[in-house]
């Protein structure tokens, strides 16, 4: 898995810029515009904790467990609807961030979270935009990326009653992946290999599912696949919102950009992250090498 060093690579060395751009409760994961592309940003994210809580059960009463919580968007939303939301995440700055809004989140793996953790198990369980973090290239190159995902299925499932459910919101390798060898970041610009070794270097330490497919066969001995859509195209969309309040400009955003000039002069890794001047994520989907998935999960009766 991507460890704490890795995820702060990718969301806490820039934290505040993410929070300057998308609100205090960063909501860095893809919105549900159902192909109305008419929606602001705020609305099809509103739109997709409206899927979460009717697919899934979020109401008075309830206690949802977010694997992966972010800046806690959705901890948020499970507040405003009555119900008691718990968060993990490796990133500190997300967690610090939670805190101050009086979210009750723990800077922990999400992995090893059992029903002894929090006391007690859960009625629901979300995760949004974390699964890509849960298996690392080192996993993958020593053959262990199937155990990783039947683990993690096992835990889950453990915190649920029978009938309970997990919703997972996910990117995974699209039907257009090249192999995976043939991903460099010295191939020529604009080619596959090099967007995806560009996307690597953002995320580092973690390692994308091949396809649903693989997540559903390995939750499949503790949880069973009760609906999938794919959000590719609206995730085109979310990145290009994204990437216009990014590149909104303010003095607070100079002032932290000018603050990061020393990773830049130091870190190679830093400047094809952050300053390659493209998007390779949204690229991604574009040409299919990468797809997304809303996928909901019920623990079957005994």
């Amino acid at each position: 898995m991507a460890d704490s060093r890795d995820l702060d690579f990718s969301y806490s060395l820039i934290d505040r810029i993410f929070r300057l751009s998308l609100g205090e409760l960063a909501d860095f994961s893809g919105a549900k515009y159902d192909g109305d592309f008419s929606l602001t940003l705020e609305q099809a994210q509103a739109r997709k904790h409206d899927y979460v809580a009717e697919q899934i059960g979020i109401g008075p009463g309830r206690r949802v467990l977010d694997l992966g919580c972010g800046w806690g968007p959705l901890l948020n939303d499970i507040r405003r609807r009555g119900a008691t939301g718990v968060g993990v995440t490796l990133s500190s700055a997300q967690a610090a961030a939670c805190r101050r809004h009086g979210l009750d989140v723990h800077l922990r793996d999400a992995r090893t979270v059992t029903a002894e953790t929090f006391g007690g198990g859960f009625d629901a369980v979300a995760s949004l935009g974390a699964f890509e973090h849960f298996c690392s290239p080192q996993d993958y190159a020593a053959g262990r990326q199937e155990q990783v995902y039947r683990d993690l299925f096992a835990n889950i499932a453990g915190l649920l009653p029978p009938g309970g459910r997990l919703y997972l919101q996910t990117m995974v390798f699209g039907p257009q992946m090249i192999p995976i060898e043939e991903v460099s970041i010295d191939a020529p610009r604009d080619s596959d290999a090099w967007y995806v070794a560009l996307m690597q270097r953002q995320f580092p330490g973690s390692f994308l599912p091949f396809g649903q497919e693989q997540i559903v066969r390995t939750a499949a001995p503790s949880l069973t696949l009760v609906s999938s859509v794919s959000g590719r195209l609206d995730y085109i969309e979310t990145i290009k919102q994204w990437r216009s309040r990014f590149g909104e400009r303010s003095p607070q955003k100079l002032l932290l950009k000018l603050r990061l000039l020393p990773h830049w002069l130091t870190s190679a890794d830093f400047r094809l992250a952050f300053t390659s001047g493209v998007s390779a994520n949204s690229v991604c989907f574009e040409r299919e090498l990468l797809e997304h998935h809303r996928m909901v999960f019920e623990k079957p009766a005994v």
